[in-house]
């Protein structure tokens, strides 16, 4: 099974997995319903004050990548988090549904890569 990224915005590509939100905000604009969530979990986005720090600019992501990993590594819930995808991933995909518009400079990404890195997750 395979770990995703999926903009919530765009019309949902895969349905056939476990789709996790992993904004700190619900995306503006979407109804529940149309999300076709399994799962919304706020507290492992990064803290109000990083994501406004960052303001989605591509000059700060380097550093933006270093201090959300920090705030992951002190994250009580951060273990739980990556016990349930590595779950999942057992038997499903995973996606990880963000709101960003930048693709490639997003606490998604970061957080794709954190669980990669963790040594948690089933290998295919």
């Amino acid at each position: 099974m395979q770990l995703k990224l999926e903009r919530i915005y765009t019309k949902p590509v895969d349905t056939d997995g476990y789709r996790v939100l992993v904004d700190r905000l619900w995306p503006r604009g979407i109804s529940k319903v149309n999300a076709q969530l399994d799962n919304w979990v706020k507290e492992i986005g990064p803290s109000t004050t990083l994501r406004k720090w960052f303001n989605h600019e591509p000059a700060k992501y380097p550093e933006f990548v270093d201090r959300y990993r920090a705030e992951l590594d002190e994250n009580p819930l951060t273990a739980s988090f990556i016990s349930q995808v590595a779950e999942q991933l057992t038997k499903t995909n995973v996606i990880l549904l963000f709101g960003a518009k930048d693709e490639q400079h997003n606490q998604a990404v970061v957080l794709r890569d954190y669980l990669k890195d963790s040594g948690q997750l089933p290998t295919a």
